[in-house]
């Protein structure tokens, strides 16, 4: 209990899925966590359900591609809650699953503007507010598809690589600053954007859900919990020694 006790944390993409379990998580350790989403009933309902069980949670309607709008919400949050010591850059889209030749331009700039540029404004907005802190950690939120890659989904997987090297840039920058940045590479987690891609799948959901199982050595795709404590770790003071890294959480699936 209490690991983040007394900090202020942001969580992109927060409504759902590894954000949703984040924001739960972190408010159990006694965080008070800023909810952001485009999700708005189920952002809210997340909030009634942490402030039931004793934590602290409010939640902004935030587009993280829109700068301004992530500098009003970064004020708000600062405001309400006096400062900012944690940014969970969950945000993001898987985007057209289509081969790199019949991709249109609108649709790869719409994963880039979430995933990379989402990335990038919250980072730059939340950097001023942690050198006042004199310390802070940002956990960016990657994929295996940030090491690795696969033959489908280009746009995504190329978003998740430059969040990896985001990553590494900005934990050199702020380093003296007391300012850690990390990654986190979840394998696949079974959140509603995984299962949404198994609406289209051949075999349905269930056959969908099978075949993941089956690519991670442990046997199963992970919940959004495993992803959620390692994401709490990186919060935590107990990760004071750790910037620039990339914390696999994966089910063994890169070892192969």
């Amino acid at each position: 209990m209490n690991r983040v006790k007394g900090k202020v944390a942001i969580v992109t993409g927060g409504a759902l899925g590894i954000g949703q379990a984040t924001c739960k998580v972190l408010a159990a350790e006694g965080a008070k966590v800023a909810v952001t989403d485009i999700l708005d009933k189920e952002g809210q309902a997340l909030v009634d359900e942490i402030r039931r069980i004793g934590g602290t949670a409010q939640y902004w309607h935030l587009d993280v591609s829109n700068e301004q709008k992530v500098r009003k919400v970064f004020a708000e949050v600062a405001e309400k809650f006096e400062k900012i010591d944690v940014l969970v850059n969950n945000a993001g889209i898987a985007g057209a699953n289509k081969a790199t030749h019949d991709l249109s331009e609108q649709e790869w700039d719409q994963v880039m503007n979430v995933n990379v540029k989402g990335v990038f404004f919250c980072t730059k907005t939340a950097i001023p507010y942690m050198q006042k802190n004199t310390t802070g950690s940002i956990i960016n939120i990657s994929s295996i598809y940030g090491l690795i890659s696969a033959p489908d989904i280009p746009p995504y997987h190329a978003s998740k690589g430059a969040v990896r090297l985001m990553t590494k840039t900005d934990a050199l920058l702020y380093a003296k600053e007391k300012i850690r940045v990390n990654s986190v590479h979840p394998g696949y987690i079974w959140t509603p954007l995984v299962e949404n891609l198994g609406q289209s799948a051949p075999d349905g959901v269930e056959g969908f859900r099978a075949h993941l199982d089956s690519l991670h050595p442990l046997g199963k795709v992970g919940e959004p919990d495993d992803i959620a404590y390692g994401i709490l770790y990186l919060a935590s003071d107990e990760s004071k020694f750790v910037t620039g890294s990339e914390l696999v959480i994966d089910g063994g699936y890169t070892a192969q």
